[in-house]
């Protein structure tokens, strides 16, 4: 009888304590269920924003595939992550341009298999007169409830009725407290999250004490300070529901309490006060008369105690950074900087001048290739061949222009169709040879290249080489304005969004046998280095 006496008043404190605990805002999940918080009731705002409390950044609202998110007064994790765990903060916004702020906090526990329905995840009873509902179940939109539990076990009997989100006990009892769980399936853009939640039933309580939570400082906090100060150390930890006839918050140096240090520098002063809903915090403030070294190497640890529990945090002190300590981070900091911005605009200026670069360095250095590749020529030229009378400038450019500039002025060998074929050659067998000899390919696009109905063999032949074999690299001269591509056969399209075009503009043609112009510029850039085979290795014909 005894055994059920004390069971009895567990869960009164429990019932207690999770009542606070909603109250003050702080929502627990398990790892991997969905969880969706809302905002605090208040007067109708114009906008409301959500962020993370201790970094301020804004929480977005929804995207393709996000995780974390808020719409409205609503705060998402679709499905938590122990990462999730901190203080949130949703921001009121009036037409008055008054703003109100809620915090709430967020704690993500470890799912264990085997465990059933972590204590931390409960809720407060609502009522003691058989009625209970699912809690949180509203903040999920067309969410089913698959099976209620009891202590953990299936709800079965013909006392129990569910009706929506609420199930009804029938004259309920002594034997019918106990915790009840609701599982609920929620469904968001078709993918599929599992939610639970536990509700203990119990009839209300006058007072009680909670598990004892250290609202302040954390464990680990380093507080600055300078010797020969002085200083006071604040604890504020909450303790139960309306005053507590058993609960301390006390400071303790190095293991040892304070009021056990004779003739000490440290003072403790205790206040107390009720928060939100008769919610019951004691404060504890460690004054310290004058900082001493040795206090740097000591530990200073904040207990709070009642009935139910204990807990604790720990906290050290260290030397505030002084100017002169300060100066040579502030050095190092300023000439890493400046050494990052001197990286930066080295990219920036090679990356909008890096086709003079590389050919000034050409220029300068004159590297050749001396790889013996069994290549002839550097490149192999595919344009147009039935010209109509309004395409006469490209044969005048591929057979005067191009081998000019290439050719003479910059010393490349290229292989032209019309040209460098000869009479009575097998056309298939020749061009097939002539592509494999070839370190580069070029292609003149032409709306008669694009528009044409006509298989070129040369063409399938390259682009085979170029994107199956990858064995050859193109270079897209666009001499004429094509516009979206899209007539062009996939594997253009496929190298064009690889590496663009060179296009040929109506001033290049006012010098354009010039290899310093932009446009040949580019082109030679593309090109291989200047062949020069090994003096032991023979010329490969």
């Amino acid at each position: 009888m005894f055994r059920n006496m004390m069971g009895h008043i567990d869960l009164i404190l429990l019932s207690t304590f999770l009542s606070v605990s909603m109250t003050s805002e702080t929502f627990d999940s398990v790892e991997g269920e969905a969880l969706v918080i809302k905002c605090p009731k208040g007067n109708s705002p114009v906008k409301i924003t959500w962020h993370h409390t201790d970094t301020l950044k804004i929480i977005p609202a929804e995207e393709e595939g996000s995780r974390v998110f808020s719409v409205e007064k609503f705060l998402w994790f679709l499905p938590t992550s122990r990462e999730d765990s901190g203080n949130y903060t949703c921001v009121t916004h009036f037409s008055s341009n008054r703003t109100k702020s809620y915090n709430v906090s967020v704690q993500v526990h470890s799912y264990k298999p085997g465990e059933c329905f972590p204590s931390p995840i409960r809720y407060p009873n609502d009522t003691g007169r058989g009625k209970i509902v699912c809690p949180t179940i509203d903040n999920y939109k067309n969410a089913t409830i698959v099976q209620w539990y009891k202590d953990c076990k299936p709800l079965q009997g013909q006392r129990y009725f569910k009706k929506e989100k609420y199930i009804y006990i029938e004259n309920p009892r002594r034997e019918d407290d106990g915790y009840y769980t609701c599982h609920f399936i929620y469904t968001h853009k078709g993918n599929v999250f599992n939610v639970s939640a536990t509700r203990i039933f119990i009839s209300g309580v006058k007072y009680a004490p909670l598990p004892p939570q250290i609202i302040f400082p954390k464990n680990n906090d380093v507080v600055e300070t300078e010797l020969g100060a002085s200083l006071s150390l604040r604890c504020q930890a909450r303790l139960g529901i309306k005053k507590q006839p058993l609960a301390a918050v006390r400071w303790d140096v190095d293991n040892i309490p304070v009021e056990n240090l004779v003739f000490s520098r440290f003072h403790e002063e205790t206040h107390f006060f009720d928060g939100h809903e008769q919610v019951y915090y004691e404060e504890s403030i460690l004054n310290i008369t004058e900082v001493k070294k040795e206090d740097l190497q000591s530990n200073f640890t904040c207990i709070a105690l009642n009935t139910m529990y204990n807990t604790r945090v720990t906290v050290t002190l260290q030397l505030k950074v002084q100017a002169k300590e300060v100066l040579p981070n502030v050095l190092l900091i300023t000439g890493s900087l400046a050494v990052l911005g001197a990286i930066a605009l080295s990219v920036i200026l090679y990356q909008s001048f890096q086709v003079d670069i590389v050919l000034l360095y050409r220029e300068i250095f004159q590297p050749h290739s001396v790889k013996n590749d069994g290549k002839i020529y550097d490149a192999y030229v595919i344009y147009p061949k039935n010209h109509t009378s309004e395409a006469n400038f490209v044969e005048y450019f591929v057979y005067q222009i191009m081998p000019d500039i290439l050719e003479n002025k910059c010393g490349y060998t290229l292989c032209i169709y019309g040209r460098d074929i000869y009479p009575g050659e097998d056309a298939v067998s020749a061009i097939e040879m002539r592509l494999q000899k070839s370190r580069r390919l070029i292609i003149l696009l032409t709306h008669q290249l694009v528009n044409s109905k006509e298989d070129a063999f040369d063409q399938h032949i390259a682009l085979y080489n170029a994107l199956i074999q990858n064995d050859t690299k193109v270079i897209l001269l666009e001499m004429e304005t094509i516009g979206t591509y899209e007539k062009l056969q996939e594997s253009l399209r496929f190298i064009i969004k690889q590496q663009g075009t060179i296009k040929w503009k109506e001033e290049h043609t006012v010098h354009p046998q010039s290899p310093s112009s932009r446009f040949w510029k580019q082109v030679r850039y593309h090109m291989p280095l200047t062949h020069r085979p090994s003096s032991h290795l023979a010329d490969t014909t």
